[in-house]
């Protein structure tokens, strides 16, 4: 590979590298945050919703004060509307819909860096290559040796490794994107069964033979 490249050239493989930690940033901040507001923790609120549904209403009141993960929050904020306006479930379902719909923005937070790393990396990979091929067929053409293929070759193959690059790094976030979307879908789809048992009662599970 040859080193000698041109200063745009390096500058697309210090955007590239840039790319890459804003995607591990990203990554860990996600982990962190997800850990901490309690995703895909739903132990605690199967007991709260056992507890509410069996009659004890002050134990799953007081385990959703005490817990610290969104089905926790939101079915305390549905069990506070319920008890508030016995006669009025429409109340206790706007207020778990608005606990839920902030829990779920904040889960939603910096997901779109995630999406805009996936669209500009290939891009700045593919600009990379065309500089290089640029430079490549430049040099090429004030070479004394502008007949040797493995000239061109040479500076073709290095203009190509920003593409793969950038391709790489695309991949990555993608994927990483797609993982943690899937855990907020999770999440949103729990918040919505946890809500509609709350209020309307769980569907008799089938007995297994």
């Amino acid at each position: 590979m040859h080193w000698d490249l041109p200063l745009t050239t390096w500058a697309v493989f210090a955007a590239l590298a840039g790319l890459s930690i804003l995607t591990l940033t990203v990554v860990i901040f996600k982990l962190m945050q997800f850990r901490r507001m309690g995703v895909g923790h739903h132990k605690l609120g199967e007991t709260i919703l056992d507890d509410w549904l069996n009659g004890r209403p002050d134990e799953a009141q007081r385990k959703a004060q005490a817990g610290k993960t969104v089905l926790s929050r939101v079915l305390g904020a549905v069990m506070s509307g319920l008890r508030a306006r016995p006669g009025d479930p429409a109340y206790g379902e706007e207020l778990g819909r608005q606990v839920a719909l902030a829990e779920l923005v904040q889960m939603g937070q910096r997901m779109r860096l995630l999406e805009a790393v996936v669209q500009m990396a290939p891009m700045l990979g593919l600009l990379g290559t065309v500089i290089g091929m640029i430079d490549a067929f430049g040099s090429l053409a004030l070479s004394q040796q502008s007949s040797d293929p493995r000239l061109l070759a040479g500076g073709i193959w290095t203009a190509l490794t920003t593409t793969a690059a950038g391709l790489a790094i695309a991949l990555v976030a993608y994927f990483v994107s797609a993982w943690l979307e899937g855990r907020i879908d999770d999440e949103r789809q729990s918040i919505e069964l946890a809500v509609s048992a709350a209020i309307h009662g769980r569907i008799a599970r089938p007995q297994r033979g």
